[in-house]
């Protein structure tokens, strides 16, 4: 190796500062140290020089007299895999873009977590990454969310951070998650088992110790027993526990005290001390205790990872829902068998009776009945034929039918669901970061106070020293804590999730829990979005005026650039040879374009013709359409109720909450819609900048909102509300603002969301109260040596299952019978 000065002014570096080795020309790796940027040649070598100059080991650059050896062939491979994710053609297919601002986002599967203080620090160690926005672990399902600006970090760079501190990662696939978390399983089973028998023959060699005693036991049969135990206990401690050991030692190289630091020492400490004990024929031996606590802890573990991957199912199913092959229709009418990942918009494909929908689109040819159950929670099949539209997923229950592809793959809905999941958990509530915390902080007082425990104890009686210790360090182990909030929250969106609520963000489910008022846009939520044209009423002389096909005909051509509900009513007279142009959307106003030279406008009566409009000619909704300003026809609009929208209203004012109609139509539309409904607080004629300025008004009054909307016009108000709801039918923008969103037509889920909320903030609350009394009342009995090590495995091991037993009763929430009756309930509560 070539020396190097011990100076930073004098020393001739070679390429890359921390090996090297050549540096490849354009490479984006540095590090900085003494306000200098020195080249790095990879992505290990810029995570290994990031970690030991922010680990306060920067003087080994300063002081080193030769460079470090070179990688084996094995690491150079690790890092040409991490260099290979910067591929663009790659990243395509699992890299998605964030926002408006550059920044991407992707879905990791991640090994090696086992508790909340591995994901808080993977979280701290990449959002301390410069160019990473956001990072936020899915401890149930073992996925990361992360958002990143792609022009300040590469991918290989975050995938290089991972493993470098124990959590190799790689982008998340179903299939490929599914099969490691089979493998996890079947590990974690042999693990139980090993443990299970060693128990079992390590405590039949004890039993004869504690029923006649050691002194009436001769010493050869005493020595034998001994031996015996020892080489029972040693696969226990070597195979069965060995995530604990791994863990720990993770947890100690990043200076994080997770809770397997305490369990380690535990069983660590007593197998030495046993095993010292065995070999010098002096001390105590403690391998049944060993041999016990190991396989309490692995129960426990393992039957809280069967609970909480058995409530986060139907996000899985999910993902698998689109079927893997698909069968596209050419030009000429023949068919071809293809994987579903290679369909695009505007092919055509057939769905056979039996088979799964392959992409979004809207049917063609045929009709039948479709099964959408896995998608809105509605478990009746519904009724689809041609001009309707299906959602990737759906299961074709009766006929064939003919579908053009609108969204395939990662742009179908499905996708876009389970992307929204997985961004309900890239922020927690406020509540689970403070159990974090609390669970965090107290590893480091347990090992403290066991220290005390274990000085008190030497002065008091020596030989009690070490199990008296043991039980203090598994006894107050904080699983339950650490478990309390995360596990109460996958319970309850899983529930939701299959029925047809979809939460997006985590602080809606607490928000929900704590509302004072809820408010509703009316069309296309309280109303079905199913606009029909019902009248047309041509304006003016009878030689002047527009005759009714043209005037919906322009109508069409305009509301042919809408998503709004009412673009709907005007489909069926839609001309492909007459097109308007320069069309612009005014939020809450209506539509103007050009078409035939002349500026038309349909919406409001005010908007359309500002000048000179004239007055509504009846009751219900009516649109005008203007050219130049001037009126030319007016049209009546039909929008049925929901079937459960009073109820859904008596169900909420039932729970004393307010509910309050806001709506941009007419007066007399909305003041009837809101008499056929019993509400009283209604307004009309609002804005965009209306509804949002009068939410704020309630917001400064201390009241905590809820908005419910669908449309465009709809997405300030929703920004700016506590808690965002949007509709099964509303925008896409709509729905990337909901912090929930409906997946079936179905208001009363809101009820049921309501109640959800209040009842996992209950369960939450006792989770932690629990979790908080045992330990403050175990820690005394375990510290004044009341507890044996292995009642104090039973002890934490039974805690962890209170807590993920109670949040489990949220799997089984049974919602009113009607929504309007009285409150909710829980199974056993």
């Amino acid at each position: 190796m070539t020396a190097l000065p011990t100076t930073a002014a004098t020393r001739k570096m070679p390429d890359c500062y921390h090996c090297g080795s050549d540096v490849p020309a354009g490479a984006p790796w540095r590090i900085r140290l003494d306000d200098r940027e020195y080249p790095l040649c990879c992505p290990g070598c810029e995570a290994v020089a990031h970690a030991i100059v922010e680990g306060g080991l920067a003087s080994y650059y300063r002081f080193r007299t030769e460079l470090p050896e070179r990688p084996n062939d094995r690491q150079a491979a690790k890092a040409e895999t991490w260099a290979i994710f910067d591929d663009p053609g790659l990243q395509a297919r699992f890299v998605h873009p964030e926002g408006d601002d550059g920044t991407v986002h992707a879905t990791l599967s991640v090994d090696g977590i086992t508790c909340a203080a591995c994901a808080w620090l993977i979280e701290h160690r990449l959002n301390a990454l410069e160019g990473v926005a956001a990072s936020a672990v899915n401890l149930t399902h073992h996925r990361l969310r992360i958002s990143w600006d792609p022009e300040r970090i590469a991918l290989s760079r975050i995938l290089a951070e991972m493993a470098g501190i124990g959590y190799p990662a790689q982008p998340w696939e179903p299939d490929a998650a599914q099969q490691r978390l089979q493998h996890e399983e079947r590990m974690n089973v042999r693990r139980l088992i090993v443990a299970a028998v060693g128990m079992m023959q390590v405590t039949m060699f004890s039993i004869p110790l504690y029923v006649a005693g050691p002194d009436e036991i001769s010493a050869d049969f005493l020595a034998l027993f001994h031996w015996l135990s020892f080489a029972l206990a040693t696969p226990v401690v070597l195979f069965s526990a060995q995530p604990f050991f791994r863990n720990a030692l993770r947890d100690l190289k990043t200076r994080v005290l997770g809770m397997d630091v305490t369990v380690a020492l535990a069983i660590g400490a007593a197998y030495l001390a046993s095993g010292y004990a065995v070999i010098t024929g002096h001390g105590d031996v403690y391998f049944d205790s060993v041999a016990m606590f190991t396989f309490f802890l692995l129960f426990g573990r393992y039957v809280e990872g069967r609970a909480r991957r058995r409530s986060g199912h139907s996000g899985n199913a999910l993902s698998g829902a689109l079927p893997l092959s698909a069968i596209r229709l050419t030009e000429a009418g023949q068919e071809r068998i293809l994987p579903a990942s290679e369909l695009a918009a505007g092919d055509r494909v057939l769905v056979m009776p039996g088979h799964g929908v392959p992409a979004d689109g809207i049917i063609e040819a045929g009709e039948s009945s479709l099964d959408e159950s896995m998608l809105t929670g509605e478990y009746q099949p519904v009724a689809r034929g041609i001009g309707d539209r299906v959602t990737g997923g759906s299961q074709n229950i009766e006929s064939p039918l003919t579908v053009r592809v609108t969204h395939a793959g990662a742009d179908a809905r499905v996708a876009s669901i389970v992307d929204l999941t997985d961004r309900a958990f890239a922020s927690r509530p406020r509540i689970a970061q403070l159990a974090a915390r609390m669970a965090h902080h107290f590893v480091l007082q347990v090992l403290i106070i066991s220290v005390g425990v274990a000085l008190a104890w030497w002065f008091i009686d020596p030989q009690r020293v070490l199990w008296v210790t043991l039980s203090v360090l598994v006894v107050t182990c904080p699983c339950a804590l650490a478990l309390a909030t995360p596990t109460a929250l996958t319970a309850a969106h899983g529930r939701l999730h299959r029925r047809g609520v979809l939460i997006t963000r985590a602080d809606a489910l607490e928000t929900l829990s704590q509302l004072d008022r809820v408010i509703f846009d009316k069309t296309g939520t309280l109303t079905s979005g199913e606009m029909s044209l019902v009248e047309t009423r041509p304006i003016g002389d009878s030689d002047d005026a527009l005759d009714v096909p043209t005037a919906r005909c322009v109508a069409a051509a305009l509301e042919a650039h809408s998503e709004h509900p009412i673009a709907r009513a005007f489909r069926p007279f839609r001309e492909t040879t007459v097109n308007a142009e320069e069309v612009l959307s005014r939020p809450g106003q209506g539509l103007e374009g050009w078409l035939g030279g002349r500026r038309w406008r349909l919406g409001k009566p005010d908007f359309a013709a500002p000048q000179a409009f004239p007055a509504v000619p009846g009751e219900g909704q009516w649109l005008l359409l203007a050219e130049d300003g001037r009126p030319r026809a007016w049209f009546a609009l039909h929008d049925r109720l929901r079937e459960d929208a009073r109820e859904t209203v008596e169900a909420l004012q039932a729970r004393g909450l307010a509910v309050e109609l806001l709506s941009g139509d007419t007066p007399a539309a909305v003041a009837d819609m809101a008499r056929r409904l019993g509400i009283d607080s209604w307004q009309a004629a609002a804005s965009p900048e209306d509804k949002l300025a009068h939410l704020q008004t309630l917001q400064a009054g201390g009241e905590r909102v809820a908005m419910v909307g669908d449309g465009i016009n709809d997405i300030p108000v929703l920004a700016g509300a506590d808690v965002a709801i949007a509709m099964n039918g509303a925008t896409d923008l709509a729905r990337t603002r909901a912090d929930a969103v409906l997946l079936g037509p179905r208001l009363g889920r809101i009820v049921e969301a309501i109640e959800t909320g209040q009842a996992t903030r209950r369960i939450i609350r006792q989770n932690l109260s629990w979790s908080l009394v045992y330990n403050v009342s175990a820690l005394p009995l375990a510290a004044m040596g009341f507890v044996p090590p292995w009642l104090a495995a039973i002890g934490m091991s039974a805690s962890s299952l209170v807590v993920v037993g109670n949040a489990l009763r949220l799997t089984r929430h049974v919602p009113s019978r009607r929504v309007g009756s009285a409150a909710p309930r829980l199974v056993n509560a």
